[in-house]
């Protein structure tokens, strides 16, 4: 049979993914996915951005090339506390139980435990984590509305969000620069038994040293784990973005291979194969076995698949 120079161009492409594909365990822990249709799925007012379409369809193709064995799917600012697309994901995703996800809910708004009760209950053992982000500038006021960021980690509802995500079995996923990790670190404290996953090497790039320490003291703490990912925040150079190597190992000493997991391997092959590339030159000090730890197995321990 002759191939047509499409079909010659996608077998190479999977051929390619197959070749980059580590072997053992390999969950993706933060993917973003966004709807083509948005009469259906439409971006909220209060949205951030406005990305370009990234849609389940497209991504489960991409996923019988690559083999990733679990995702989460990390529920992103343009649809803010509207979960419609995510529960779509879980509702046709390529395989049973693939997918687990986060929620965003305003974590100062009274009504966040009962809402994240009710998103829990539609959608059993899905919800991992309650996302806040808080990458304000130092010295700049908290907000108290409109876009679900930047709030105050000291307000008192904040603590009763956590308490109540505690109850509920979930962690705390925490998107946000290195200035922030002290008070991160005293509300986990307060929790030691609720899961705390730092995102993106803590945006290390967005902090000074000093501030970095702070996010490594956070190693300390049970159940605080550090996210091998947007290794670009921490980097002043293109890819394979070396300099942030001294940064990686200083991270994987501190935390170790039991509390780190990988993210952002990309939604087609050629980003694919950049994120195995990188995750192999950042972690090329480390043993098979430490590294099988973070490509999927303490993930699969950390979100119960």
């Amino acid at each position: 049979m002759t191939l047509t120079r499409r079909q010659a161009i996608m077998t190479l492409a999977s051929a390619a993914t197959a070749s980059a594909r580590p072997q053992g365990l390999l969950i993706d822990t933060h993917i973003h996915l966004f709807a083509d249709d948005t009469r259906k799925f439409p971006y909220h007012s209060s949205g951030t951005y406005t990305p370009p379409a990234a849609p389940l369809e497209a991504y489960a193709k991409f996923i019988a090339e690559s083999k990733i064995n679990h995702t989460i799917v990390v529920h992103p600012e343009p649809y803010q506390d509207d979960h419609s697309y995510l529960e779509y994901c879980f509702r046709n995703e390529p395989s049973p139980g693939f997918f687990k996800g986060t929620c965003l809910y305003d974590p100062i708004d009274p009504a966040t435990p009962a809402r994240m009760a009710e998103l829990m209950k539609r959608n059993p053992r899905r919800i991992v984590a309650l996302r806040i982000h808080v990458n304000r500038k130092p010295g700049s006021a908290p907000t108290t509305s409109g876009a679900i960021r930047d709030r105050d980690l000291m307000h008192p509802q904040m603590k009763k969000t956590w308490e109540a995500a505690h109850r509920l079995g979930l962690g705390i996923q925490m998107h946000f620069i290195p200035h922030w990790a002290k008070q991160i670190g005293e509300l986990a404290r307060q929790f030691p038994q609720t899961p705390v996953i730092l995102d993106h090497l803590a945006r290390a790039g967005q902090g000074t040293p000093a501030e970095y320490d702070e996010v490594l003291r956070l190693a300390k703490l049970p159940k605080v784990y550090m996210k091998f990912s947007g290794w670009r925040y921490s980097s002043k150079q293109e890819h394979p973005f070396a300099d942030a190597r001294p940064l990686v190992r200083r991270t994987y000493d501190a935390f170790g291979p039991d509390k780190l997991i990988w993210g952002g391997l990309g939604h087609n092959p050629k980003d694919f194969n950049l994120a195995v590339e990188v995750f192999e030159g950042m972690f090329a000090f480390a043993s098979e076995r430490d590294r099988a730890r973070i490509r999927g197995l303490t993930a699969k321990s950390l979100f119960a698949w």
